[in-house]
């Protein structure tokens, strides 16, 4: 992959001076700040504490798995002409660093949004060796959404000091929604007999670390391959031990493996969301609280 990048991000330059956006770090005829991030629930945060003050872009398409996205010199323009570069982290973007160097914008500020959480750690040596030392999906949990949500506010006051007060207030005022949903559903699930889950990807270990969860999945942490016959067998007899009623799927990924499984057991299928693209129209906290509501529907 690293190879395929490198070539591709060789036209990066050329494409940036031919694009008909202001290439200026200086935000533009728009005085706002430019931002780039590379998936959606990373841009959510970004407008809800920049606001009117900044202008967001996303690298990885509406749609795409950031898991398996491999950008093309076009994905990256908006490098070379941000202000500030938001990644996720953990091993989420594995092109970031290839995409910086090639970018040559001296004066990007770059923010690994994961900086300050505490990592969950993958024990599966595929994953290890594929994908790295960590679970990156931190989004997934409001704990660690509000530590992403603080990292972003610190580089939009470095590179907007100006707009501090109106940067700190937004993101004050986010912080509190999510701790508002966060304490909702803290006192639900302590008062939940069940404590488990199956879902399609093994995607909310931080999700389940706030709420004293735990997540049985079809999937590993990053979507790829089938349980074997066994494992399936496993996790069937999970179901039906614990009388598990639903199965949660993912959009962006294959819902075939829990649709087997929930026929087996006699279980309804359920999309989850895991915000890797804007879906259905909602924001950020709707889709969370929808998260939410069904895990927890689910353990009744």
């Amino acid at each position: 992959m690293f190879k395929k990048l490198t070539a591709l991000l060789l036209c990066l330059s050329s494409l940036a001076a031919l694009s008909a956006c202001d290439s200026n770090n200086s935000g533009g005829e728009s005085g706002k700040v430019k931002v780039s991030v590379t998936f959606n629930a990373l841009c959510e945060f970004v407008e809800a504490v920049g606001g009117d003050r900044v202008e967001v872009s996303t690298i990885i398409p509406a749609g795409t798995e950031p898991h398996d996205f491999e950008p093309k010199a076009q994905d990256l323009v908006a490098l070379g002409k941000a202000q500030v570069f938001v990644f996720n982290g953990l091993g989420m973007e594995s092109w970031t660093d290839d995409a910086l160097s090639a970018a040559g914008n001296e004066n990007l500020i770059v923010v690994d949004a994961s900086k300050g959480v505490t990592p969950i750690t993958n024990t599966d040596e595929a994953e290890l060796s594929e994908h790295g030392q960590y679970d990156p999906h931190i989004w997934l949990s409001l704990k660690c959404a509000e530590t992403e949500v603080t990292n972003i506010k610190n580089a939009l006051v470095e590179a907007d000091s100006a707009g501090k007060d109106f940067y700190e207030n937004n993101c004050a005022a986010y912080i509190a929604k999510l701790e508002a949903l966060y304490n909702e559903y803290s006192e639900k699930f302590a008062a939940a007999q069940k404590k488990s889950f199956v879902t399609g990807h093994a995607a909310f270990g931080y999700l389940c670390r706030d709420f004293g969860l735990t997540q049985r999945s079809v999937e590993d942490v990053f979507a790829e391959g089938e349980p074997s016959a066994k494992q399936l067998a496993e996790l069937a007899e999970f179901c039906k031990t614990n009388g598990v009623k639903t199965i949660f799927a993912e959009e962006m990924a294959s819902p075939e493996v829990s649709e087997t499984l929930a026929g087996d057991v006699g279980a309804k299928v359920e999309t989850i969301y895991t915000i890797e693209s804007a879906q259905d129209n909602l924001s950020y906290l709707e889709r969370m609280e929808s998260n939410l509501s069904k895990i927890y529907a689910s353990m009744s």
